[in-house]
C-alpha cells in the first residue's frame, strides 16, 4: 500500500449499504477499523432520532492528530434488525467484543439524560476498557456512578460496580445531527490524548 504524504489507515467496512441522502451516514452494524486500534468511536444506530453526523467530524479530527481510530455504529437505539422494534436498546455480544478489542472507547449519546445513562449501564455491563462519553445533555460522573459505572472521580460501591470499564471523561454540548464546533472538537481531542496518556 502506498503512502502519499499522509498516514495510511486501513478500514474494514461495512455490514450493509449506508443510509440515504446527503452524506451516506454509516448504517447500524458498521465497523470501520482494522485490528486493535487506540480508540473506537461508538455511535447509536442511525435513524430518525439517532443522527450520527458529529461522529464523522469527531473521528476525522482525532485521526488528524495521528491517533488510530475506528468507528462502530451499533444496532442499539434502532432495535435489532429482525425484531421489528424501533427505539428499543440492546447491545449484541459481538459488538461488546468489537469495543473491547481497542484501548479506549468514545461513546456518543443524545440529549435525554435518564435515557442514555441507562444505555450506558447496559453497555458498561460488558465493556472492560476506559471510555469518554460525548453527549448533548449536561451530565456528570455521579449520574453514571449511581447506576454502577466506575468513573474517574466517583466510584460506586464495590458490590454495585457492574464491570472494570471506567468513564475517564465527559464532553457535553455536542448535538446529534449538527456540526461539531471547533471548541468541542478541541475539547474532545485534548481529553482523548489525556485519557490515552493515563492508559499507557
Amino acid at each position: 500500500m502506498m503512502n502519499f504524504n499522509r498516514n495510511t489507515q486501513v478500514v474494514d467496512c461495512r455490514c450493509g449499504l449506508s443510509h440515504g441522502k446527503g452524506g451516506s451516514l454509516a448504517r447500524a452494524g458498521t465497523l470501520s477499523q482494522a485490528g486493535k486500534l487506540e480508540v473506537v468511536v461508538v455511535a447509536m444506530g442511525s435513524g430518525r432520532r439517532h443522527v450520527t453526523k458529529p461522529i464523522c467530524e469527531i473521528t476525522y479530527a482525532i485521526r488528524r492528530e495521528n491517533i488510530h481510530t475506528g468507528v462502530l455504529v451499533l444496532y442499539a437505539g434502532t432495535g435489532y434488525p429482525d425484531s421489528g422494534t424501533m427505539g428499543s436498546f440492546g447491545i449484541d455480544p459481538k459488538e461488546l467484543d468489537q469495543i473491547n478489542m481497542h484501548k479506549m472507547a468514545i461513546i456518543h449519546f443524545g440529549n435525554v439524560r435518564n435515557h442514555f445513562v441507562k444505555k450506558a449501564r447496559d453497555i458498561f455491563s460488558g465493556v472492560h476498557i476506559p471510555a469518554i462519553i460525548i453527549c448533548q445533555a449536561l451530565v456528570d460522573f455521579e449520574d453514571f456512578a449511581k447506576v454502577g459505572i466506575k468513573t474517574r472521580n466517583v466510584k460506586p460501591k464495590e458490590k454495585d460496580m457492574i464491570s472494570d470499564g471506567m468513564i475517564l471523561n465527559i464532553v457535553t454540548g455536542v448535538a446529534r445531527g449538527d456540526a461539531c464546533s471547533r471548541e468541542k472538537l478541541s475539547e474532545i481531542i485534548v481529553k482523548t490524548k489525556e485519557a490515552l496518556g493515563q492508559i499507557e
